[in-house]
């Protein structure tokens, strides 16, 4: 009985004690306002990675300014990974909790659910680790992002420094890559291509779409409320 009581009483100390560590050691995101990061734990992530088999690591990366980025590209990313952006405040708590039902019913976590200032958090500051301490570290900087930063600052960043193919990072340096223009020249298709590859850009090649790629654009295109070109509608029916 004694050692239950002191079980019970220590509990609470604990848990304060962690998430007082959680807190402690969270990034100040105050010069993000100013700043643009130089590196982020993703990019690092992959340079080891790529060391680890040998090769030499790669970054293809240009910033572009918010204002410069084509707005069609903004429309499409936000429709595919973040429809709620502009209302929520970096947790969109009714997506988490279908995420989390459906992880429950699977007994696995595997489906996303992330917004787009947690992808923003994951990607400068954490692991793609489905850890709950890295989950709840992740939904603290989203809050803090959204507490210091302006939205138009928040995707301006993530445009800038999210992963859309092997060492290729930035919609300016993938729209480079992939259709030979600037990011500020992307029309309707080639913005939904790029959106669509979000999901899983290491596996996704807008260069080269598959049938899985090809469906999530015209998918984006659709919530775009953009028609098909009968062309686009010839090669998904092949």
């Amino acid at each position: 009985m004694r050692t239950l009581v002191r079980a019970l009483i220590a509990t609470p100390a604990i848990g304060f004690a962690w998430l007082a560590y959680i807190y402690l050691t969270l990034p100040d995101v105050r010069p993000l306002r100013t700043e643009n990061p130089t590196t982020t734990a993703w990019m690092e992530l992959r340079d080891r990675e790529a060391l680890e088999k040998g090769r030499r690591p790669r970054r293809m990366q240009r910033w572009i300014a918010y204002n410069r980025i084509s707005p069609d590209l903004k429309r499409a990313v936000l429709v595919a990974e973040d429809d709620a952006f502009w209302q929520h405040e970096g947790v969109d708590f009714e997506q988490l909790q279908e995420s989390l039902e459906k992880d429950w019913a699977r007994g696995r976590l595997l489906r996303g659910g992330s917004t787009i200032t947690q992808q923003l958090a994951k990607n400068l500051y954490l692991s793609p680790s489905k850890n709950p301490l890295r989950k709840l570290r992740e939904l603290i900087i989203a809050r803090r992002l959204e507490a210091e930063l302006k939205k138009a600052r928040i995707l301006e960043l993530y445009l800038n420094v999210i992963e859309w193919g092997d060492g290729i990072y930035g919609v300016d340096a993938a729209s480079r890559a992939y259709f030979q223009s600037n990011a500020a020249s992307l029309g309707p298709s080639e913005s939904a291509m790029l959106a669509a590859a979000i999901v899983n850009p290491r596996l996704l090649n807008p260069a080269r779409p598959g049938m899985k790629l090809l469906r999530r654009q015209q998918l984006i295109l659709r919530r775009m409320g953009v028609t098909t070109a009968p062309e686009e509608s010839a090669q998904l029916a092949r």
